[in-house]
């Protein structure tokens, strides 16, 4: 289902779109599949569905392909201390009291993975390098565990490009849609795709991060967006049905940005173009922005977003944070630019200086 080349045909565009659609079930208070559609995670502690989005089209869907051959390189090998934990990045997380079966399960699975890793590496601790939406996931993951699991397991977390405090592009995504650079598709007709995706509920601004900053201005309503009134926002656009699942699942997730347990490295690319506000005219946001202004990021998170822990945990000695800054690094080179594999070889070195071995995986 998913990559599927033939999305630049505008009625597979419609076909695809209705596949991937999620759905909130109020009853339930949680996400499921369109109806008919059963979803799986390919070859979970390989990095094989990690390298490319589609195997026959490598030359264009490649993902992680040249980190993981990076690090086989450098000594790594699949299977041994190099593992891969896929997820279904249209899923997210839930707060606290609230049902998150697929994204319960994959932190299960994740946890299993870690401990038999570990356990055929004599006991050894792993590392955990998780790129974008991957961060998120992996924090959640070690501020949920018990501190002697995180201290047993975990030696340290290395994150790439992480959205800590959610990204102003996704206000754009939820108002007229985003190809993400795909040529000749119409962003009207993955909207409400994208709009369903519990994930992209998560990595709306974040007033932790944001604050009052206007993110967004629309004309026809004489109304200013900031992070702090996403909810009128997601009315305004007419995604009303957002609201509840924002307000109650997702936001929460952002209020707080816990403290792992465990020390952290975060790689972040500085100084390419990223959407910073976003004005729409008096024909909507159906038509799309009249303007864009633009700021420093990676190119899809602001930096802002891409600095978070170092406010966060600022006041907290005992949480490890390094911030390695990568300038003129995007979202994705980070997972392929060299001056980004040559800090992340350093940063293993590094980190593996005192141990005589280390398990590493990627989501």
């Amino acid at each position: 289902m998913w990559f599927e080349p033939s999305v630049v045909v505008a009625p597979l565009t419609r076909c695809f779109a209705e596949r991937m659609m999620l759905y909130y079930d109020r009853d339930a208070d949680d996400y499921r599949n369109a109806p008919g559609v059963h979803t799986r995670v390919y070859d979970f502690g390989s990095t094989s569905t990690l390298r490319y989005l589609d195997p026959t089209l490598k030359v264009l869907t490649g993902y992680m392909d040249v980190l993981a051959s990076t690090l086989e390189k450098a000594g790594y090998e699949e299977g041994r201390d190099l593992f891969g934990a896929p997820y279904d990045f249209r899923y997210g997380l839930a707060a606290p009291g609230h049902p998150s079966q697929v994204g319960s399960a994959y932190l299960e699975r994740l946890k299993l993975l870690v401990e038999s890793a570990c356990a055929a590496n004599d006991g050894r601790p792993a590392i955990l390098m998780a790129h974008s939406l991957g961060g998120l996931y992996a924090l959640q993951f070690l501020a949920r565990a018990p501190p002697a699991w995180r201290a047993a397991h975990v030696k340290r977390l290395v994150t790439l490009s992480a959205p800590w405090g959610g990204s102003v592009q996704e206000m754009l995504t939820f108002a007229s849609g985003n190809t993400l650079g795909v040529p000749f598709v119409d962003p009207s007709l993955i909207r409400d795709e994208q709009r369903s995706s519990e994930s992209n509920l998560w990595l709306l601004p974040t007033p932790k991060v944001f604050g009052n900053t206007t993110l967004v201005f629309s004309q026809r309503h004489n109304r200013t967006y900031s992070a702090k009134n996403v909810t009128q926002f997601l009315n305004d656009i007419g995604f009303a049905d957002g609201v509840e699942p924002y307000r109650t699942r997702t936001r929460p997730l952002g209020e707080v940005l816990p403290e792992p347990g465990v020390p952290v490295t975060c790689l972040v690319g500085t100084g390419v173009d990223t959407v910073e506000s976003l004005v729409f005219g008096d024909e909507g946001f159906d038509a799309g922005p009249v303007k864009v202004v633009y700021g420093d990021g990676d190119g899809t998170v602001n930096l802002a977003s891409l600095m978070g822990p170092i406010k966060a945990w600022s006041d907290s000695p005992a949480q490890v944070l390094e911030v390695v800054e990568l300038p003129k690094v995007s979202h994705m080179g980070i997972l392929k630019d060299k001056s980004a594999l040559d800090q992340i070889l350093r940063i293993l070195d590094s980190i593996n200086l005192n141990a005589t071995s280390t398990t590493t995986y990627q989501f």
